[in-house]
């Protein structure tokens, strides 16, 4: 039975604050927009006319009150299920995890798994085939979206098998370390993940080919030498069957390092503006931003595995949720919940750094091309493609975007060209 206990009262005060922080926010964005949607900034006049403001403004409340329901009736299940008793009753009924510590662990979280994966599934036609379709996005059938959904399944099951297995071992048998070997084992798929993501996972959803522009790949190729980067290839990916938002990205560690192009971006954009785009993620690497991730994220695991070490063995943590007794495996959900909420505190300085390597790196466009123009024309061009609110409240911005606001950005741009160029 649910304890109404100190701890119970601190886990339900940060869940409704945090709750009430991301709601607030909301509105204050969705309030911004319907004040000031109608007004075209002064850095995209010319590239921006009134019906693509519109457009704009529709997208974006769309997308946002759609995502803000789902964020709640998400965290109002996850509250259900850890007030309702529901976890003790599903354990009652799995195989006794002292003598089956492997299986049982794996149902727990499979089951929960399968259960979370099938409510999401409306939610996510509703996003792919209502939202996105409504606003000309969206071009997948039905038919591909099944087979992605079941090739997900697939690797999924493969892939989070593979690391519960382990976990649960580790617990299992090394009780007192497990939250160390757990860290290196979880550092080193992450690893590996990265290696063969680009040439063993992507390519069961997508069709990649080298770039049919030879003149775009050795420009491409030569700026990633003026920063002793060595690339596998540059590709392009058939995104425009499954939609027509635009994008590049770098993937892959090693020798399966590559640089990926969306076909719909090389439609759109003129070889100018993908060479800048480039050139800002290449300014990622020549500023070390994705190591400093990379490392971020490993100290960040290994301190948040060493807490749940502490809070896995501690006895009120379960009497509080309805167990009568501690149980490892479940004690891991049951931390995840109690400090999920925690993070809120965390994402806006996350946010910021996230920002500043983003601004870095436009700074690095102008050190590898001379120019940033092509850059801003690029991003007006996004702006319109891809209908990108430009008018977010600056709380919501600095809370959330891992980007500058791109009437932000595009002025630093402007300014920083004014001053640096011929």
């Amino acid at each position: 039975m649910i304890q109404w206990n100190g701890l119970m009262v601190f886990f339900l005060t940060v869940f409704v604050a945090s709750l009430l922080v991301h709601g607030v926010l909301n509105g204050l964005n969705l309030r911004h927009l319907r004040r000031h949607g109608d007004e075209i900034p002064e850095v995209l006049r010319g590239e921006i006319d009134g019906e693509t403001l519109t457009k704009i403004s529709r997208y974006t409340l769309d997308s946002q009150r759609f995502g803000t329901a789902a964020g709640l009736f998400d965290d109002a299940l996850t509250l259900a299920v850890l007030l309702s008793g529901l976890l003790p009753w599903l354990i009652d009924r799995l195989p006794a995890w002292e003598e089956h510590f492997l299986l049982a662990g794996l149902l727990f979280f499979g089951l929960l798994g399968i259960a979370s994966g099938l409510i999401g599934l409306p939610f996510d036609l509703y996003r792919t085939f209502v939202i996105e379709k409504r606003h000309g996005f969206s071009t997948i059938t039905l038919r591909l979206w099944m087979i992605d959904l079941l090739k997900g399944i697939a690797v999924s099951s493969v892939l989070m098998g593979l690391l519960l297995s382990a976990l649960l071992t580790l617990l299992r048998f090394a009780p007192l370390s497990w939250w160390f070997w757990t860290w290196l084992v979880f550092a080193s798929f992450q690893l590996l993940m990265i290696w063969l993501y680009p040439v063993v996972i992507a390519p069961l959803f997508n069709r990649y080919e080298p770039i049919r522009d030879e003149g775009l790949r050795e420009v491409v190729i030569a700026l990633m030498a003026k920063v002793g980067l060595k690339t596998e290839g540059v590709y392009q990916m058939d995104a425009a069957k499954r939609s027509r938002h635009t994008n590049a990205y770098f993937t892959g560690l090693g020798r399966t390092k590559r640089i990926v192009l969306f076909d719909t971006l090389l439609a759109s954009h003129t070889a100018e503006e993908i060479t800048a785009v480039l050139a800002h993620e290449i300014g990622h690497w020549k500023r070390r931003h994705i190591l400093k991730q990379l490392l971020f994220m490993e100290v960040a695991s290994l301190v948040v595995l060493w807490l749940a070490s502490h809070l896995i063995a501690w006895p009120l943590l379960y009497e509080t949720f309805g167990f009568t007794r501690p149980i490892p495996f479940v004690g891991l959900l049951l931390c995840a919940a109690l400090v999920g909420p925690l993070t809120i505190l965390i994402t806006p300085v996350v946010s910021a750094a996230q920002r500043r390597f983003e601004r870095e790196a436009d700074t690095c466009v102008f050190s590898l091309t001379g120019r940033t123009s092509p850059l801003m024309s690029a991003l007006k061009r996004l702006a319109r493609d891809n209908l990108a609110n430009l008018h977010p409240h600056p709380l919501y911005a600095r809370f959330y975007y891992s980007h500058p606001p791109l009437t932000e950005r595009i002025a630093r741009l402007e300014e920083f060209e004014s001053k640096n160029g011929p």
